[in-house]
């Protein structure tokens, strides 16, 4: 694959699409039967019909699930070997993959510069729209260039109509750079898909509001994004069985949070699991190995560091020689 710059115009990249033609065969962009009149429906009827067909969008989602499960595994292998996953998106997509990556830290205690996005119109768009930015492939190369993807990441290009330009642009620059590259996207054959060495598609069909992708296939990209962070970090052992062990303890919740898992985790009192949070340094995974495997802070903190966060594996120590 030939090498992107920068200083390439638009037009040099043959993946991204120009012209009216590009959206007709979108479904994402077609008029949708069971809404039509929607106009003349009560309040009951309007939520009748949305309610209908956001029914669809768990099955779509079932139907990709041998790609994302792909993507899940690439995400850890990233991420183990000390790289990044990257999102890159626009609209309601880009607002999608913001929210995923920055809930990761809270809720899996990585570190911010693991997890990442970038928005078309950079973080202002987040709050104010700035569509115009996604019509430039050109400003996707840039602003994922500022980000020097490399061998060891995935970058992710999240997409409704998968034909963004801006999000083609971005993933073309970062599987030139050797990234890993995937694609989230609601349309069958796009440039993203063209674009991407991975595609997860949902096909939700029309929206009941024609065009308006923030509704089913907003909500089939949230249920992908949290299938890849979640498979991910499970995958990694940031999880353990099905609780957040990794639980980052900032407010009076998530304090809460910690001790009620490691109540459970280790069946203790709660008593017991506040002290023993204490002396791990309001750690849960460490206080978690000291419990499980009856060892001092500084043996679960070696354990911990030697099998890259692992809980499981910590604990059963004999595991990490294999």
């Amino acid at each position: 694959m030939a090498t992107l710059t920068m200083l390439e115009p638009a037009q040099s990249s043959k993946s991204v699409p120009n012209g009216p033609d590009e959206f007709l065969g979108l479904v994402t962009e077609t008029s949708n039967a069971a809404s039509e009149g929607l106009d003349t429906k009560s309040a009951l009827e309007i939520a009748r019909i949305i309610n209908h067909e956001d029914a669809r969008v768990a099955a779509a989602v079932k139907r990709a699930l041998p790609e994302i499960a792909v993507v899940i595994d690439t995400v850890a292998r990233s991420l183990r070997d000390g790289g990044r996953l990257i999102y890159v998106g626009a609209g309601s997509s880009g607002r999608i993959a913001s929210l995923d990556a920055s809930e990761c830290p809270p809720t899996f205690s990585t570190a911010p510069a693991q997890v990442q996005y970038i928005m078309a119109g950079g973080p202002k768009a987040l709050a104010s729209a700035s569509d115009v930015n996604e019509d430039s492939p050109e400003l996707g190369q840039r602003d994922i260039a500022r980000r020097r993807p490399t061998r060891k990441d995935i970058v992710i290009g999240v997409s409704a109509s998968g034909r963004t330009p801006y999000v083609v642009g971005a993933v073309e620059y970062a599987r030139a750079r050797g990234a890993k590259t995937a694609a989230v996207t609601c349309n069958l054959n796009t440039a993203l898909s063209e674009a991407a060495d991975t595609t997860i598609v949902a096909e939700v069909g029309p929206e009941a509001l024609s065009g308006s992708t923030r509704m089913k296939s907003a909500t089939a990209q949230k249920m992908i994004l949290n299938m890849i962070t979640t498979g991910a970090m499970t995958r990694l052992g940031y999880v353990y069985d099905n609780l957040m062990v990794n639980v980052h303890m900032k407010n009076a919740k998530l304090v809460e949070r910690g001790i009620r898992v490691l109540m459970k985790v280790c069946n203790i009192d709660r008593d017991t699991a506040i002290r023993t949070i204490k002396s791990a340094g309001k750690s849960i995974p460490i206080a978690v190995v000291m419990l499980k495997a009856n060892v001092d802070k500084m043996e679960a903190v070696r354990r911990l560091t030697k099998s890259d966060g692992n809980v499981r594996l910590a604990i059963d120590d004999s595991r990490l020689e294999l």
